[in-house]
């Protein structure tokens, strides 16, 4: 696996591969992620790595291929994410598919309830 990226490397690159989704606004000024439906499907921690969130037969496949693991974010494991390997995340051309995976999971999920 390729070096770890600064916080501000992986933020440059997150937004271009959010921007290959026109429709989709990053949110999240200090805690970057994006979301529809009530649920996130990608998120940048403030060590630098990127997570996204993808169904589950689909996940395997991108951690077997990517050779990466499921995402972890202050010490917890995230449910249904993986972690983008930094390499993938400069290959915004190779990576905007699987985002658009990602998308249209998560776009398919039921929306959370409001408490």
């Amino acid at each position: 696996m390729s070096k770890p990226l600064s916080y501000d490397d992986a933020l440059a690159l997150y937004d271009k591969l959010v921007e290959t989704q026109p429709e989709i606004p990053r949110k999240g000024k200090d805690s970057p992620y994006t979301s529809v439906n009530t649920w996130m499907f990608s998120m940048v921690s403030k060590d630098g790595r990127v997570g996204m969130r993808l169904p589950k037969a689909k996940r395997e496949e991108f951690n077997t291929k990517y050779k990466t693991c499921d995402y972890i974010n202050y010490g917890a494991k995230i449910r249904e994410y993986s972690e983008i390997p930094p390499d993938l995340l400069a290959k915004t051309d190779e990576l905007a598919p699987w985002f658009e995976i990602s998308y249209q999971y998560t776009l398919s999920l039921k929306p959370k309830k409001k408490k």
